[in-house]
């Protein structure tokens, strides 16, 4: 028979066990869910904040070659094509401002169709080394098949779309430089002139990529949609021989943005999102540099409860002899301990080795309850936390309306309901920019936010991109709507800067039904987007409404994509 120092013995060690066991498995389990989502939240975090400065690079060179192309236009509309010299002259000019003004710019050109004119070529500026553009001689396109896209692609590829093209990097003509670039075709009277465009210098944008690093070993890389490396800082994709670039991993291929993958033997994780360029941004760590952390919390918390239990065991079984009188108490107490409740009360406060043992076990509670409150507060921490940088990232900065992000969040929050989609934006925006300045611009768009927040709510309104704007509203009949509406289109007629009326014009196209399947609210925005298009050539300043149909909806999509197909 045990005796019952042994058997008061058993019970307090299973007692501290079960109740430290408990308390340190799901400390554990919140510890490790709560380390893989701000893991998660940092790498996106920074995927976010690089893409916004790689998009804001890119937009800056394509705003300043499309300036260029929309002068070069102008300039063609008020001259005439009888006198290209001068008007070359004039395009140089203004280009070079613009190309000095431009960061990263390596070459810059105007090149003419010989079809236009065979007697003026055009011109190229190559900055070659930092010290300011020097003119170079033009490249004689004569000597290639223009219809070819595969050669002279800074030429030949927006020659054939007819439209701006960013295009991945290569190595320039004649310079043996690695750049990328971007093209703009320019038409006098619907005839194609030539090509407007910059080129980059390859390491302005690497080293933009380079600046992207999380933990010691995380970095960013570039691809294109097709999962072919564009940049990577350990493997030179331009110069290697295709065979020996390492394969992208099939993970990687598709479009999900939040991926576990192995590269070169080590277990990654990576957040990626779409440039504005085409282009892919991933930011990518090591699981054990990510996991890192939070398992050293837990090997510490482990190795803190193994000790605890130790000196427990130790204490019990030397006092085990002198807690006979108070067994039934401390009995009670475990069991207590044991079901998850540290809410206990011992009297017995005699200076003998059951009274320091009774004094132990209420230091134990004591300690566990501590120990939960610091878990739970660093959980409730964690939580506030990512409830803040959660908000963060769903509002647009500038306007205060939800972001494209958000949109994607909210899509299954629409599914199945009865909807109003409306699509607005501001009829000859970039001439507001051009004419006023972006803080005009800006100072307009903030002001059609504000329209947006008072009539349909932060609820419903998003910023889709630029100075387009979506109200999505459940629930609400048309004539409701349209007298939200008649609130919203007054309200934007009434914009006024320091007591002067600005004088800008809204377009918006909108439909309403349900949303029955999964794809609904794609072709609803399809929609939208052509009713808006359509109200900017019935003269602008036109909101026109439909209501939903599926097959207009997907006409729509399999026209666009048949575009796209045909370039």
């Amino acid at each position: 028979m045990r005796s019952i120092r042994t058997r008061i013995t058993m019970i307090i060690v299973i007692a501290i066990v079960l109740s430290t066991g408990i308390a340190t498995a799901l400390g554990m389990k919140d510890v490790s869910e709560l380390g893989a989502e701000s893991s998660e939240q940092s790498l996106r975090l920074l995927c976010e904040n690089g893409q916004k400065n790689l998009d804001s690079y890119f937009d800056s060179v394509g705003q300043s070659v499309d300036m260029v192309a929309s002068y070069a236009e102008t300039d063609l509309e008020a001259s005439g094509d009888k006198d290209l010299k001068e008007h070359i002259q004039h395009v140089n000019i203004f280009f070079n401002k613009v190309a000095r003004q431009t960061n990263g710019v390596h070459t810059y050109y105007y090149r003419l169709d010989p079809s236009f004119t065979e007697d003026q070529p055009g011109f190229w500026y190559v900055d070659a080394n930092g010290n300011g553009f020097t003119e170079h001689e033009v490249t004689d396109i004569t000597q290639y098949d223009l219809n070819d896209t595969t050669k002279l692609v800074w030429y030949t590829i927006p020659r054939a779309s007819g439209k701006a093209v960013w295009l991945p990097p290569y190595i320039t003509d004649n310079l043996d430089v690695r750049v990328i670039s971007y093209n703009v075709p320019v038409y006098y009277h619907d005839r194609f002139v030539g090509v407007i465009g910059i080129e980059i210098n390859y390491e302005t944008m690497a080293d933009q990529v380079d600046n992207i690093r999380l933990y010691e070993n995380g970095y960013a890389f570039l691809n294109d949609t097709e999962g072919d490396l564009i940049y990577h800082p350990t493997i030179d994709v331009l110069t290697l021989p295709a065979e020996q670039i390492p394969k992208t991993p099939e993970e990687l291929t598709g479009y999900a943005q939040y991926i576990e993958y192995t590269f070169e033997g080590v277990e990654k994780k990576v957040y990626r999102l779409k440039l504005k360029n085409g282009m892919i941004l991933n930011v990518s760590v090591p699981v054990s540099e990510v996991n890192g952390p939070w398992q050293k919390m837990m090997k510490r918390t482990i190795w803190v409860s193994i000790g605890l239990l130790v000196i427990f065991v130790l204490l019990a079984w030397q006092f085990a002899s002198h807690i006979i009188r108070p067994l039934t108490d401390l009995t009670k107490a475990a069991k207590k301990v044991d079901a998850g409740d540290y809410d206990v009360e011992l009297k017995y406060g005699g200076r003998d080795e059951v009274g320091v043992l009774t004094s132990v076990f209420r230091s134990l509670i004591d300690h566990l309850k501590a120990y939960i409150s610091d878990l739970n507060n660093l959980n409730s921490k964690l939580q506030e936390d990512n409830l803040t940088l959660e908000a963060a990232t769903i509002r647009d900065s500038l306007t205060g309306v939800k972001n494209r992000f958000a949109l994607r969040r909210d899509y299954d929050t629409y599914y199945e309901k009865d909807l109003h989609l409306l699509m607005l934006d501001i009829d000859d925006f970039k001439s507001v920019n051009d004419n006023y300045g972006h803080s005009i611009g800006d100072y307009l768009l903030k002001k059609t936010g504000d329209a947006l927040l008072d009539n349909f709510g932060a609820e419903y309104s998003y910023r889709y991109g630029g100075d387009e704007f979506i109200v999505i509203i459940p629930d609400v009949d048309e004539a409701e709507f349209q007298k939200t509406l008649a609130l919203l289109t007054s309200q934007l007629e009434e914009i006024y800067l320091e007591d002067k009326k600005l004088p800008v014009h809204f377009s918006a196209g909108y439909v309403y039904g349900k949303s029955v399947l999964r794809d609904d609210l794609r072709l609803m925005l399809r929609e939208a987007d052509m009713l808006l298009y359509q109200a900017k050539g019935n003269g602008k300043n036109t909101f026109i409404g439909d209501v939903y149909n599926r097959e207009t909806a997907e006409g729509i999509k399999k026209r666009e994509a048949e575009d796209f197909r045909q370039g």
